[in-house]
């Protein structure tokens, strides 16, 4: 790292927790992450201000006006642009050392398994159960480390399901049933700070996971009820007839 680099993250580098070697591993770090929305834009946000090296960044969407309300890293010039491509722009700005590859596209069938491979660590932040099933088995087969989040009216969840671990679920454990199971927030609404929070705490977590400190969220399920500001941490196990990992 050049002067430049040391006094951008100084005050992570602070840390003994991060320390050099831990900002440069941060650096070096390649993160998938699906979904350019809610959860996703301030995820990506943060781990770009933190150093993440390389940001894959998947969405198909466009930005739309009702979109503005939540996710932080788009602007109302960037209606009818794409959503992951919008997401680029920010990011750039607010730290033109990363690097972003932006896909304007759903990941799926090969793709998905091509840029799960590639990167160090995935994160979930999609909107439909398709797409989480989806991205859970790919990592689940590439043994890649992946921290979901999901948020809806005031309440949130989030957690970490790591393949790499033998005591990790995965995010099959904790919807075994492979339906429709959940209301999007476009029939039922979502306040704005909630996927801000959930957005943070995984890129919290992701850095976690990626150094290799603390104790992520994994084998644990932490919900947020925003409204009455209470949060409960469940544990989850494996399930042994889970149909991707047992």
């Amino acid at each position: 790292m050049n002067d430049q680099l040391l006094l951008r993250y100084s005050r992570q580098i602070l840390l003994p927790q991060i320390d050099i070697w831990g900002q440069e591993k941060i650096i070096q770090a390649r993160i998938l992450i699906i979904g350019a929305g809610g959860l996703g834009c301030p995820a990506a946000m943060y781990l770009a201000a933190a150093g993440s090296g390389h940001m894959t960044i998947a969405d198909a969407d466009e930005v739309e006006l009702s979109n503005l309300q939540r996710q932080i890293a788009h602007h109302t010039s960037d209606i009818g642009r794409n959503k992951a491509v919008s997401a680029e722009q920010t990011l750039l700005e607010l730290n033109p050392n990363v690097q972003i590859e932006a896909l304007p596209i759903r990941l799926e069938g090969k793709r998905l398994a091509e840029a799960v491979e590639k990167a160090d660590l995935v994160l979930d932040c999609s909107d439909n159960f398709t797409t989480r099933f989806e991205v859970n088995r790919a990592c689940f087969e590439a043994q890649k480390p992946l921290v979901s989040g999901a948020a809806i009216r005031f309440e949130g969840q989030i957690a970490v399901f790591d393949p790499r671990r033998s005591d990790s679920p995965c995010y099959q454990c904790l919807y075994p049933d492979q339906g429709e199971l959940a209301e999007s927030c476009t029939e039922t609404g979502v306040v704005a700070p909630i996927t801000g929070i959930v957005g943070s705490i995984q890129a919290l977590e992701a850095m976690k996971v990626l150094l290799e400190i603390g104790q992520p969220l994994t084998g644990r399920l932490l919900i947020l009820d925003g409204l009455n500001m209470t949060w409960h941490s469940v544990r989850l196990p494996r399930n042994p007839s889970c149909s991707v990992c047992g």
